[in-house]
């Protein structure tokens, strides 16, 4: 779905969660002026229209009712006349309670995407989110009732969490049923709570590897419950990237196709594994199978000499062909598939 998005950076937010500095996220560095909405977007939309505005960045349903308004009245001309299909917003979970969501409801609005980050008591307090687990189910509930669409948005890595806990909140995440995920790994940004616990030594981040790993693992998951996640870490801001403004992390500019990467490796390796060293694979996932910059192509050759990597036109996606025929990535990309590890 196209998006056209407007950044509302901590606009409504009653305080400042411990990994949050939205103007570097956004790359915005303060709400645009209400009264400027409607002619942005007029110049954004494209001739046949379509999609849905955002308002991403803060807690909408947090703001007064008449900024709330004015934002949406900036929507509403583009709404009415069909260019758009609908309205997105990002909010609290403690902040979706019956009122907000009518109001939502009735000026257009069409999908909510929740701030969860985690479903762990220890890590939300440590978080400093200020609202506890149940208010991510209760405001699901309201929304779904209200027949919206639901995101939830997840931060694997957080103080408090390990593997274990992202596993688990994915879990609680995807009984919920959502309509979508975002999955951000948890990256220390100048100038938070979170950076003073990495400097101080308090807190450490997860590493690329094992960032990359556990959201493998996760996308797996999310595809057997037929969950989609849209978003695989931070967007490749210049305000992000900037010199001094992330301090550590597992931030890729390419995160989204390392993810890819590391289920299509372990697919390979459970072939290669079991004397396969010639596999085709669709001719738009090639990339992905020979990994970013062909680290598995060079990973899977320093094991298996002879292996052969073929792009093949007639594949369906997600599909692997090999000596026994075609098999589903997601079927060998299984955690379960103990032989895909080198280890």
């Amino acid at each position: 779905m196209r998006i056209y998005p407007f950044f509302i950076p901590h606009a409504g937010c009653p305080h400042r969660c411990s990994f949050c500095r939205q103007s570097q996220v956004s790359g915005r560095l303060s709400p645009p002026d209400p009264s400027t909405i409607a002619t942005q977007l007029e110049e954004m939309l494209t001739g046949q229209g379509g999609g849905e505005v955002a308002f991403y960045g803060g807690s909408f349903t947090s703001l007064p009712v008449e900024v709330q308004d004015a934002y949406l009245n900036g929507a509403a001309p583009s709404l009415a006349a069909g260019r758009i299909d609908g309205i997105r917003v990002s909010a609290r979970p403690d902040a979706l309670g019956e009122k907000e969501v009518s109001f939502l409801q009735e000026r257009g609005v069409t999908t909510v995407e929740v701030g969860v980050q985690s479903f762990s008591p220890e890590v939300l307090r440590r978080a400093e989110r200020g609202h506890d687990s149940e208010a991510v189910s209760q405001a699901v509930f309201v929304l779904r009732r209200a027949g919206l669409k639901i995101g939830l948005q997840l931060m694997p890595g957080l103080p408090g969490g390990d593997r274990a806990e992202a596993l688990r909140s994915l879990d609680a995440a995807l009984a919920l049923k959502p309509d979508f995920l975002r999955v951000y790994p948890t990256v220390v940004l100048r100038g938070t709570t979170l950076a003073e616990e990495y400097l101080a030594g308090r807190y450490q981040p997860l590493s690329l590897a094992t960032a990359v790993e556990l959201c493998a693992e996760m996308a797996w998951r999310c595809r057997a419950r037929k969950v989609p996640v849209i978003r695989w870490g931070l967007h490749n801001q210049p305000e992000l990237t900037a010199d001094g403004a992330m301090l550590s992390g597992p931030w890729h500019p390419a995160f989204g196709q390392l993810v890819r990467a590391h289920l299509w490796l372990r697919a390979l390796i459970a072939l290669a594994a079991k004397g396969d060293r010639e596999v085709s694979v669709p001719v738009a996932e090639f990339s992905d199978a020979q990994g970013h910059r062909r680290d598995n192509l060079c990973s899977l050759r320093e094991r298996y000499p002879d292996f052969a990597l073929r792009a093949d036109p007639d594949l369906a996606p997600h599909t692997l062909r090999c000596a026994a025929g075609q098999v589903s990535l997601w079927s060998l990309s299984a955690y379960s598939q103990r032989s895909w590890s080198f280890d």
